[in-house]
């Protein structure tokens, strides 16, 4: 929209480069081009603008296939006004003086004239496609139908329009059919998944199954080994008994032996002693027996006196007791 201000009863249009300005005075042609910066009055002024950029017209229609499925064909076009002088002679681009806004609405009327054009060779196009195919590639299929209609078209350039791009965004069938289209690919999908799942829990159940072994192996291993452990004990134990009994054995028949050595010595001693006392006595007795009896007695009385205050008891027998007093009496009785 062009910027207009007042000033004492004119008027002064300043345009952005992108908008070509058409200023007619008295029905003659005072100003043409873009970015026009001008004084004019209200009342002789005639003024268009038209805008030059490329801009974008967003369309959306409804179609049906040849297998009379409904669609929604969502596109895009870019266009831009070529020719300002033929387009502002065909389509109203005058602004109003005071404010600078188009009087009417010409780029709703372009986008009409675009958006119908297009429309009709899309519906040629997939009138004679099924939905399938048209789901599939018929985004290409159409975009070069609408493009080649479009650059085709004799009303375009006669209105200073060229088509500079043409692009469709999408073919969509209605909610229930794509619903329905992709419920096979779900299916699909979802068994993918599932498959994926199961083979995972299967690698899991697989690797806790090795972990099980190698923790039962382990327990294998451990109970192997202190079974070994508890043999080697009864082993060393059984091996310290039999040292220990060897030992008792030794210590046992070194004692046997040093008793039964200290038993014959004794024994030696004892016999070389009886034998001594045997002796002793046999010639005391030898010397006793060649003593005639009178001594004997004599010489037991001798001890008898002798050891008299020590003898508590003395026990004579009946023939030593008969043959003493019979040799008392004959000793009296050969006194004077």
């Amino acid at each position: 929209m062009a910027d207009i201000t007042r000033r004492f009863g004119w008027r002064h249009l300043r345009s952005a480069p992108t908008a070509h300005i058409r200023h007619h005075k008295r029905g003659e042609l005072v100003h043409d081009g873009p970015g026009q910066s001008f004084w004019f009055r209200a009342l002789s002024a005639a003024i268009s603008e038209v805008p030059v950029e490329d801009r974008e017209l967003a369309m959306m229609f409804h179609a049906r296939t040849a297998d009379f499925q409904d669609v929604t064909v969502q596109a895009t076009v870019t266009y831009r006004i070529s020719d300002p002088a033929v387009a502002a002679g065909r389509v109203d681009f005058s602004v109003d003086p005071d404010s600078g806004g188009w009087r009417a609405a010409p780029l709703e009327q372009l986008g009409t004239l675009l958006t119908e054009t297009a429309q009709q060779h899309a519906l040629d196009v997939l009138s004679r496609t099924p939905l399938a195919v048209a789901l599939a590639d018929g985004v290409a299929s159409v975009r070069d139908r609408i493009g080649a209609g479009l650059t085709a078209e004799p009303r375009l350039p006669a209105t200073g329009i060229e088509v500079v791009a043409t692009r469709v965004v999408a073919i969509r069938p209605e909610a229930d059919v794509e619903r329905a289209l992709r419920t096979p690919a779900r299916e699909l999908i979802q068994q993918e998944a599932d498959r994926a799942t199961y083979e995972r829990r299967a690698v899991a159940v697989e690797r806790e199954r090795t972990i099980a072994e190698n923790e039962l192996s382990s327990k294998i291993e451990l109970a192997r080994r202190e079974e070994e452990l508890v043999e080697q004990h009864g082993t060393n134990a059984r091996r310290e008994a039999e040292e220990s009994a060897a030992a008792d054995a030794v210590r046992a028949e070194a004692e046997a032996s040093r008793t039964v050595r200290l038993a014959k010595a004794e024994a030696e001693a004892a016999r070389e002693n009886g034998d001594a006392r045997a002796a002793a006595q046999t010639t005391w007795l030898r010397a006793h027996a060649e003593v005639d009896t009178a001594t004997l007695h004599a010489l037991a009385a001798t001890l008898v006196a002798g050891n008299l205050p020590h003898i508590d008891n003395l026990t004579l027998s009946p023939d030593v007791l008969t043959g003493l007093l019979s040799r008392l009496g004959n000793a009296d009785g050969a006194r004077p």
